[in-house]
């Protein structure tokens, strides 16, 4: 597990800051859990946690975050859970969208509209709306998201246009792969963060995180604050990023 030093100053590094932070949010039901509570008492502290994290974020300069907040295989959790989650994220959603939009965010949903209410969408549909101009941050939810069916569902759209003549085969490359996915419009990521210990991707972001430098902390997420993405910084920056090259030293 990586030991995390003292953050210096940010802004003599500004230059390595990550422009795509990517968070893998775990360990709600475990704080919960330490605390005698009921795990949907770690779900609603989470919540603060990203709105920390949010800000943080603005801060720090960082351009887009990205949040696994629901994923495909949440609907195998009991029914009570699910349903405490969906309603969670119209509460965020309804108590959060006007300051978020105050502050210059743009939020943009990621993540599959099939078994969401209705009701829910609508919400997701005008949040999204309401900041398209907004630059300080991006912020992307991932709900009801998988990386696996994204991947699939992209690679279906290209072979529907080779097999109606719109494309050639030798012209399915990665690049035209990574254009039908439904990040094509967002820069991957630089930097994944997960919390609670776990070191697992969890079917995250699959495709685009394959360059992105990993940091799994200890910490349970509801307990993430400013310090946690600043001294994460500070290990990125120390971080080498040869994309399978050599280091400029080696070159």
């Amino acid at each position: 597990m990586t030991q995390l030093t003292t953050p210096t100053s940010l802004a003599a590094t500004s230059t390595k800051i990550p422009r795509h932070v990517a968070i893998i949010m775990d360990g709600n039901g475990r704080w919960a859990e330490a605390r005698g509570l009921p795990r949907f008492a770690g779900h609603t502290a989470g919540v603060e946690a990203v709105r920390r994290t949010v800000r943080a974020s603005i801060e720090l300069g960082i351009q887009y975050l990205t949040i696994y907040s629901f994923s495909t295989e949440n609907w195998t959790r009991p029914d009570a859970e699910v349903k405490f989650l969906m309603g969670l994220m119209r509460r965020f959603i309804r108590s959060d969208l006007a300051e978020l939009h105050k502050n210059g965010v743009r939020i943009r949903m990621l993540g599959e509209r099939e078994r969401v209410d209705v009701d829910l969408l609508a919400l997701m549909d005008e949040a999204q709306d309401l900041t398209s101009a907004n630059t300080a941050l991006t912020l992307i939810i991932a709900f009801n998201y998988g990386g696996r069916a994204e991947i699939a569902k992209a690679a279906r759209s290209l072979a529907e246009k080779v097999a109606d003549g719109r494309m050639q085969l030798n012209d399915v490359t990665a690049d035209a792969l990574a254009a039908a996915l439904d990040t094509s419009d967002l820069p991957d990521p630089d930097l994944l963060i997960r919390t609670s210990g776990e070191e697992r991707l969890s079917n995250f972001l699959l495709w685009q995180l394959a360059y992105a430098e990993f940091l799994f902390l200890d910490a349970l997420w509801p307990d993430f604050d400013k310090a946690h993405p600043e001294r994460a910084l500070q290990e990125y920056r120390a971080r080498d990023r040869r994309y399978g090259g050599l280091t400029r030293s080696t070159a």
